[in-house]
C-alpha cells in the first residue's frame, strides 16, 4: 500500500511564496527587461546611475556651463579621443546646460547636461561598444536611465523625470 500524499494545509502557499519572491526581486532593482541585457550592461547602468547621483550631490555638475552647443562641443577638444554630438533642444523643453568630463568604466566620457523644468538630465556618451548596442531601460530609486546607440556612438541618458519624457528626449537626440 502506498502512502497517500498529504495536501498542504494552506493551498497555494507555494504559488504565493514564488510570487512574493519574484515581486521582491523585481522591486529590488525595478528594472524592465530588455531582450539583449547582459551582466556588463547592468554594471554600466549601475555606474551611470551612481555617476548621475554623484554629479547632483557634489559641486561637479558642470566643467563648461553654457547653453551654446558651439561652446560646449569645442571644450571637449583634446580632452577626449572622440567628438561628442552636442545638441540643444531648448525649443522642445530640454535646454542644454553645459557639459563635463567624466570617467566611467575605465575610460573618459563626455557628460552632457540638459534640463527639463527643474530636473537635470545627464547624457553620457562615448564610442559605441558592439556588446551594448541594444536599447535598454533601467529604473532605480526614482531615477530612470535609457541606453541607445546612434551612428558610431553610445548614449546613456539618466534623470528623475518620467520614463516617457526620457524616451521623448532620446527621440529628439536621434533625429
Amino acid at each position: 500500500m502506498r502512502p497517500s500524499r498529504r495536501r498542504a494545509v494552506y493551498p497555494g502557499v507555494g504559488l504565493r511564496s514564488r510570487l512574493l519572491f519574484f515581486s521582491q526581486f523585481r522591486f529590488s532593482w525595478n528594472m524592465r527587461l530588455s531582450p539583449r541585457r547582459t551582466v556588463e550592461s547592468d554594471l554600466v547602468a549601475q555606474n551611470i546611475l551612481s555617476d548621475h547621483i554623484r554629479s547632483l550631490i557634489g559641486t561637479h555638475l558642470l566643467d563648461v556651463p553654457s547653453s551654446n552647443q558651439h561652446t560646449v562641443k569645442p571644450w571637449f577638444n583634446g580632452k577626449l579621443d572622440f567628438s561628442p554630438d552636442v545638441k540643444d533642444f531648448a525649443s522642445q523643453g530640454f535646454p542644454l546646460i553645459g557639459g563635463r568630463l567624466d570617467y566611467l568604466m575605465d575610460r573618459p566620457v563626455a557628460a552632457l547636461v540638459y534640463g527639463r523644468r527643474q530636473h537635470v538630465i545627464n547624457v553620457f556618451t562615448w564610442p559605441a561598444d558592439p556588446a551594448l548596442i541594444a536599447e535598454s531601460h533601467y529604473s532605480r530609486n526614482g531615477y530612470n536611465a535609457i541606453h541607445w546607440s546612434h551612428g558610431s556612438m553610445t548614449f546613456w541618458a539618466v534623470s528623475d523625470i518620467a520614463p516617457t519624457e526620457l524616451v521623448q528626449f532620446r527621440n529628439l537626440y536621434e533625429k
